[in-house]
């Protein structure tokens, strides 16, 4: 156990520790001389020397001690040693809580979830998925480096990393039976798409259409497809486009992909610079039905047929709304799930000091009941006349 202080400089406060001592010689007790008839012939000889004399001194040590105290805590002493080595028992929501009671082998042991706040085994099962490695992470860092720790887990877990934990102690790894409970995954809403198409020329727009009809097949909601002659305004770059005219793509349209926008092109369709670096869509026979390559901060996409069925059978295909639709949608996260036998964390991570014990709240609190304590000394009705 090792007492240091963070602000040494605080201690020149201690100079302050002369204030009482001073304020008590000043203002010792008021004595008035009586004059006797008797006396008059003692006035002749040397009075006697002064001696230095401290009243009330309980009252002085108590105001001494506060000032003490204060240029203490105005050092911010901290306190190191003192750490609680008890194993630690973490317990990953999916498990049952008596089954992580039985595994548990020191009954001193401090029962927690794995779970933001690490909170106790005791209170209800904590809601939503962890992130496991990075609690396992946090709390390594934060428990003394002797600290035993042991994890309950159940069979299979969700919302892991792509590589097992790296811890700087050894962990008791227990997997029992059960499984994480999966988050459902909220369902995303259909791409609002504007069309674009030459006036007179409406080839294709029936299938897609038909497309946006099964997105979202309520009536009674606006639907996901906005069709409009190829000079119409365009829309913001949050909203794909799909540019069904022949030809160059004018500069407006260029400009508008560059700044970050989405656009699907007819086939018919060119654009200068344009270079196929990904095929997003394929057919059954394996042949490209779209390219796409990165324009600016946006993207481009152009189909290699004519929409038409006899050039491209998929626009009849069963799966053709869910293709489209997959050329706008955000990518999918790739699944987090995994056997806990495979997520056994492996030892080799940096260890860190643990923080000392700050005693700067103790002092304040024993500050103030010193100070009542001193108030209560220094007025009450006994107390003879004094500083």
């Amino acid at each position: 156990m090792n007492l240091a202080l963070l602000l040494p400089a605080g201690l020149a406060a201690l100079a302050a520790l002369l204030v009482p001592l001073l304020l008590h010689l000043a203002r010792r007790h008021e004595q008035t001389p009586t004059d006797f008839a008797a006396l008059r012939w003692l006035r002749q000889k040397p009075k006697p020397r002064h001696r230095i004399r401290f009243d009330e001194w309980p009252l002085l040590l108590l105001r001494v001690l506060l000032l003490a105290l204060l240029a203490l805590w105005l050092a911010r002493p901290v306190l190191s040693g003192m750490d609680d080595t008890r194993p630690w028992v973490i317990a990953v929501p999916g498990v049952d809580i008596a089954t992580a009671h039985g595994d548990i082998d020191d009954r001193k042991a401090r029962l927690h979830w794995l779970a933001p706040g690490f909170p106790s085994l005791d209170e209800p099962v904590p809601g939503g998925t962890p992130a496991i490695a990075s609690l396992l992470r946090q709390l390594d860092a934060e428990l003394p480096a002797d600290t035993p720790l042991t994890v309950v887990v159940p069979a299979t877990l969700q919302g892991v990393d792509a590589e097992r934990p790296k811890l700087s102690r050894a962990v008791r790894w227990v997997v029992v039976d059960g499984a994480m409970p999966a988050s459902p995954a909220p369902p995303s809403a259909p791409p609002s798409l504007v069309v674009r198409h030459e006036a007179g020329n409406d080839t294709g727009l029936r299938y897609l259409r038909a497309a946006a009809l099964a997105w979202q097949p309520d009536p009674n909601r606006p639907s996901p497809l906005q069709i409009g002659a190829r000079d119409d305004a365009l829309p913001a770059n949050t909203r794909p486009l799909i540019w069904l005219v022949p030809g160059p793509v004018p500069t407006s349209v260029v400009q508008w992909i560059a700044s970050g926008g989405t656009a699907l092109l007819a086939n018919d369709g060119s654009l200068d610079g344009f270079a196929p670096d990904a095929t997003p869509w394929r057919d059954a026979n394996g042949a490209a039905v779209v390219e796409s390559a990165i324009r600016g901060k946006g993207r481009v996409l152009r189909f290699t047929r004519p929409l038409r069925p006899d050039a491209m059978p998929a626009l009849v295909e069963a799966d053709f709304a869910q293709r489209l639709r997959a050329l706008f949608d955000a990518p999918v996260a790739a699944p987090r799930r995994v056997r806990a036998t495979d997520y056994a964390p492996v030892t080799g991570g940096e260890t860190y000091p643990v923080a000392p014990r700050d005693l700067q709240p103790w002092l304040a609190l024993l500050i103030a009941l010193l100070v009542l304590v001193e108030r209560w000394m220094a007025t009450r009705r006994m107390r003879s006349a004094a500083p």
